[in-house]
């Protein structure tokens, strides 16, 4: 077992939790308009919602690994380019946080907590960056590669919560401190490229 591969996957974890996107955004938003406990319960859904993109990944990506090394191979090439990818789109955007709450909806615990989850479920952007984020971390050549991207999704999903769960409990203090920099959104979008740029390397020069 590899601990130096899991210390980078939990690093990059961590990095991608933290960076600015749709899901902390509504996370940060839910928390401001309805409260923290209302914001823990759509993290608590999005979390959750991780275990079937885990799941799916392990299954099928598992089965392309005993088939073939050179298409497992492909798999992790194609997901250094997606990461890549998603740093030019980034590089496109205007970098700046919207973060008005008047079209903010409040709603119960319940219906946040299955809205996040169905949120993550549904969207296939999640499946398509698990398969790009996951295959460069597998971190044995003994442990099945089931087990492997299950420990993988676990300790994901363990990195987002607390993450996610701390913008919630600071959703206060974080949304006036953004609103009181108007430079922020630049070093945050920078901060996205370069966490997309390291990952989609490291992924990319890592071997099986």
């Amino acid at each position: 077992m590899n601990y130096e591969i899991l210390s980078a996957f939990i690093i990059a974890s961590a990095a991608l939790a933290i960076a600015p996107g749709p899901d902390n955004i509504y996370v940060l938003m839910q928390s401001v308009v309805n409260g923290k406990k209302y914001g823990l319960a759509t993290v608590g859904g999005l979390v959750s919602g991780c275990l079937v993109h885990t799941t799916l990944l392990a299954f099928g990506v598992s089965a392309i690994i005993k088939e073939s090394d050179r298409i497992f191979f492909l798999i992790k090439l194609l997901g250094a380019i997606y990461l890549f990818y998603l740093a030019i789109k980034v590089y496109k955007s205007d970098g700046e946080l919207q973060l008005g709450n008047g079209n903010v909806p409040k709603k119960g615990l319940k219906q946040l907590f299955k809205q996040g989850f169905i949120m993550n479920v549904l969207n296939p952007k999640v499946t398509i960056f698990y398969l790009a984020f996951f295959p460069g971390f597998l971190f044995s050549a003994t442990l099945n590669p089931i087990i492997q991207f299950y420990v993988l999704g676990l300790i994901f999903m363990c990195v987002a919560f607390i993450i996610f769960a701390l913008i919630a409990l600071l959703s206060g203090s974080i949304s006036n401190f953004i609103k009181g920099h108007a430079n922020l959104g630049f070093y945050l979008k920078w901060l996205q490229i370069l966490v997309f740029i390291g990952i989609g390397l490291y992924i990319l020069l890592s071997n099986k």
